[in-house]
């Protein structure tokens, strides 16, 4: 088969002719339809991001066909629609994303998680994939579906909701969304106005993304980030919850106007790529009954959530632009993705 392989650290992704993986205990043989390629994907193969499992075939997460399955294997079977959520969970810490760098807990490995990427290391960029049974969610009814690469956003519509359920429901309540111009933030304002927020504010730099943003109805209010921390706090809020979907950043101040924008009870919840350290006000945060929260990732019941968001036309995926990749060319699909934000995304489509 057709695949995306990198081969060591600092190589090129190239296309190469691959043996189709040969099903093993706990695993699931998948024909991947579409697979959501992240904006940042060239930096995590120029080591941007962490060290590769390499060599490897590339890729996160996909929506699959079952073509086969192990025999102690049995909440997925073949000719099932599947999303691969790529996050591979031992318990404790000891967590991996299949295929691509990350691991959970503190993120510094151990000998469990060296483990876990030798045996489960390649990824989906790829006519077929071999994943772990754990990986595998059902999507029931989604052999009807009509546009099958966008559903390669789920992962992303899943993270988001993930954190954003971190602070409880969503109905009638006013949410703020930082970084809302990039796809993991466009991904939380789709989240949040599907599940019911009285508002949604869409707060970024790019005021092209956060124009498109505002076209979503009524409920959706826009914020262009000015670098002032008090003027920012003061357009953000006041929110019920604040979601923090910002990728790396020079400073903090963004995050910390997204606390101060916080009303009497709120909570602050953390998903995105800032490497900075947070200064919180002791007296503030216990005053104000505030709390904040980490999330990362996703986790099967979510999946169902939102799959069932999109099923029943509560979560429209048309709003999202897909851009359609094939294997052939995988320096072009990287470009690609790189220029893509908001509420668009590269799908590959092997």
């Amino acid at each position: 088969m057709r695949a995306w392989t990198v081969a060591e650290h600092d190589d090129d992704v190239r296309l190469s002719e691959v043996p189709t993986p040969a099903l093993r205990g706990g695993g699931v043989l998948v024909e991947v339809l579409a697979a959501h390629l992240p904006a940042y994907t060239k930096m995590v193969v120029e080591g941007n991001r962490g060290a590769l499992p390499v060599p490897l075939i590339l890729g996160p997460s996909c929506v699959g066909r079952v073509i086969d399955v192990a025999p102690d294997v049995f909440h997925v079977a073949p000719g099932d629609i599947v999303l691969d959520t790529a996050l591979l969970d031992a318990g404790g810490d000891d967590q991996i994303l299949v295929g691509w760098v990350g691991l959970g807990g503190p993120g510094g490995g151990s000998d469990r998680t060296d483990q876990m990427r030798t045996v489960w290391h390649d990824g989906v960029f790829a006519e077929h994939a071999l994943c772990a049974k754990e990986t595998m969610v059902k999507l029931p009814g989604a052999e009807h579906y009509p546009e099958p690469a966008h559903l390669a956003f789920l992962p992303w519509l899943c993270i988001a909701a993930t954190g954003l359920h971190t602070a409880g429901s969503l109905a009638g309540r006013d949410v703020a969304v930082i970084g809302a111009t990039g796809q993991l933030g466009g991904a939380a304002v789709l989240v949040a106005l599907a599940e019911g927020a009285a508002t949604v504010t869409a707060v970024g730099r790019n005021k092209q993304a956060l124009d498109r943003l505002a076209e979503l109805g009524p409920r959706v209010r826009t914020h262009q980030l000015t670098g002032d921390r008090a003027t920012d706090a003061a357009g953000i809020g006041p929110a019920d919850v604040a979601l923090d979907a910002l990728g790396a950043t020079p400073t903090a101040d963004a995050t910390m106007a997204a606390y101060d924008s916080l009303r009497r009870g709120g909570t602050l919840t953390l998903i995105g790529g800032v490497r900075q350290n947070l200064t919180i006000p002791y007296g503030d945060l216990m005053h104000r009954r505030l709390t904040v929260r980490g999330s990362w990732m996703s986790d099967d019941e979510t999946v169902a959530t939102v799959w069932n968001l999109v099923r029943s036309g509560l979560l429209d995926l048309s709003a999202v632009e897909v851009l359609t990749v094939g294997l052939d060319d995988p320096a072009a699909a990287l470009e690609l993705a790189e220029r893509t934000t908001g509420l668009g995304f590269v799908a590959l489509v092997p």
